[in-house]
């Protein structure tokens, strides 16, 4: 244990937040946030945090640039303010997307994000469902990486999965919505997925598995501009799926997303509240899920020195 708990929220999530403190037991910690003219930002904690274990979320959202520098001001903030130790609480990494050199003279942003947490005082960090499970190695700092696959896949099986199909998207994909099949008793199917450039649509080429007739629940880690999950609806509706539903953990859902979604096929689709939904991008075939019980009790574990495995199945 490193002191008493304290939670502070940046601008990103603050329903999230609020409610990961309700769930806890503890009021959110009180601190200001300002945008001068200039576009510069200051952070000030109107409370003291000397000696006490302190936790500050902040997920990636819109404008994701500006919320990565809130959260590094605010974790230089604690840090000068002789917090005992400093959890950045991100429960949608930044840039998790480019966390590898696959062209010429790119950044590996993913693993410059981790830098930069660590330089602007993180102790450890605690996020959910990264991208790709590797960036953990990236830090030289503990990271707690959360997973909601148990969550998705209890409210698919309290809806009902008679008929249903596990659908992996692409090759990527299919290691973790195998574990989502096996964890509902249901069969799987994968998709050839390729993308040839960063337009964001990519193209589906092949299907390994039984879909024709089938409930189809698409699993996939993120949905953005919408492009590759409604190339993955028409290769199903081409092969003559009986219902298709999506899910996703993190709904970011840029751009024309919502509208193309809407008017798509999908009979619903399933993301958790780790990005903040807007209520205008809110529609009759989106379900919000909470994850904010399973980070209050991290953060509980956490600060009492207690292990947070058995939080969630392995998947």
């Amino acid at each position: 244990m490193s002191g008493k708990l304290k939670i502070f929220s940046g601008n990103a999530n603050i329903p999230l937040a609020k409610e990961i403190c309700h769930f806890a037991g503890v009021e959110l910690g009180k601190c200001t946030v300002t945008k001068f003219s200039n576009e510069n930002i200051k952070v000030r904690i109107l409370e003291s945090v000397r000696g006490q274990d302190v936790f500050l979320i902040q997920p990636s959202c819109s404008p994701v640039n500006e919320g990565i520098m809130e959260l590094l001001i605010m974790l230089d903030a604690a840090k000068h303010a002789s917090a005992g130790r400093i959890t950045a609480v991100v429960p949608y990494f930044p840039y998790a997307r480019s966390d590898k050199k696959d062209e010429p003279r790119i950044s590996i942003t993913a693993r410059l994000m981790a830098d930069l947490l660590e330089t602007a005082g993180a102790d450890r960090v605690m996020t959910m469902n990264l991208h790709s499970p590797q960036i953990q190695g990236f830090f030289r700092i503990p990271v707690d990486h959360l997973l909601a696959g148990r969550l998705l896949c209890d409210y698919f099986q309290k809806c009902g999965t008679d008929n249903c199909v596990v659908v992996a998207p692409d090759a990527g994909s299919a290691k973790r919505a195998g574990s989502y099949a096996i964890k509902m008793g249901l069969p799987l199917a994968i998709l050839d997925k390729r993308r040839s450039d960063d337009t964001e649509s990519p193209q589906v080429h092949n299907v390994i598995g039984e879909v024709k007739g089938k409930r189809a629940l698409i699993f996939d880690d993120e949905i953005a501009s919408g492009g590759s999950i409604l190339e993955v609806v028409k290769a199903l509706e081409s092969l003559g799926v009986e219902e298709i539903q999506a899910c996703c953990v993190h709904g970011v859902l840029s751009g024309s997303a919502v509208e193309r979604i809407r008017e798509s096929s999908i009979a619903k689709l399933v993301v958790t509240d780790t990005v903040s939904i807007p209520e205008h991008k809110k529609f009759p075939q989106l379900v919000i899920l909470s994850v904010a019980e399973m980070f209050a009790k991290a953060i509980m574990y956490t600060n009492r020195g207690e292990s947070i495995s058995g939080l969630y199945d392995k998947f």
